[in-house]
């Protein structure tokens, strides 16, 4: 068995397809998804349109990432609370909630914030941040007793997250799986690919793969720049140069 972990599309849908089609070059079973369908991304209507078709496929497994929590409960107060710590950020939400449609609100609401799934005798918590938070943080560079404080009272034998943008792995002291699956659509490596996760399962064994796919990320771009919002030129920059995860 062959399982695609995506997450954090953040509305990039020449990010998404390349990624899609490299899943079906692999010969994937199952994709789970970790959230951040929409926020902050060139075409955030296309993206939750594609998920929300795929809302019955038994081959998906979708939950709720923190900016999709932020979306469906959009509030000014919200907004003037991000602009504090984040002012681009901010400006894009606004935009996204003009953006999109009450039935794909609606859809974002309703994503479970977490959910376990059971594959090949393999207990798997899928999380958009942390087992705690949609918002907390899985680094390189966190502790295995940061980990472990995160991973109390969880049961299951791996971790699946995104959020940072950031790929990377962890077997824990708890003897636990943790893996950061990085970000299809907004992507804070090195080089400027989508990054996803599979997850192969065979005779008992466990091979966990990050991918870097190679996208059109000036065409994206191109596109976001073209969104209404102040600000949007320095996310649009991101996707061409990666250099920082908030503004």
């Amino acid at each position: 068995m062959k399982i695609a972990v995506i997450s954090d599309i953040h509305g990039n849908v020449e990010a998404l397809d390349a990624v899609l089609q490299d899943i079906k070059e692999q010969k994937c079973d199952k994709i789970f998804v970790l959230g951040d369908y929409a926020m902050a991304g060139p075409e955030p209507n296309k993206v939750v349109d594609f998920f929300m078709k795929k809302k019955d496929d038994p081959a998906y497994k979708m939950i709720q990432g923190n900016t999709d929590l932020m979306i469906a409960d959009y509030s000014e107060e919200l907004y003037n609370s991000l602009k504090d710590k984040a002012p681009v950020m901010a400006e894009a939400l606004k935009d996204d909630v003009s953006v999109l449609s009450e039935p794909q609100k609606k859809f974002l609401k309703e994503l479970p914030m977490q959910l376990e799934v059971f594959e090949q005798g393999i207990t798997m918590l899928l999380v958009h941040g942390s087992p705690r938070k949609n918002n907390e943080d899985i680094l390189p560079d966190t502790s295995f007793a940061e980990l472990d404080e995160m991973l109390k009272h969880v049961d299951a034998n791996v971790v699946l997250c995104g959020h940072t943008h950031i790929p990377c792995g962890f077997q824990t002291e708890s003897k636990k799986t943790v893996v950061n699956v990085g970000s299809v659509g907004r992507p804070f490596t090195s080089e400027p690919k989508s990054c996803y996760l599979t997850i192969t399962i065979e005779d008992g064994k466990t091979l966990y793969e990050h991918h870097l796919i190679k996208y059109d990320n000036e065409k994206a771009a191109e596109k976001l720049n073209g969104r209404n919002f102040i600000g949007k030129e320095r996310l649009a920059a991101t996707l061409i140069n990666p250099k920082e995860r908030h503004f």
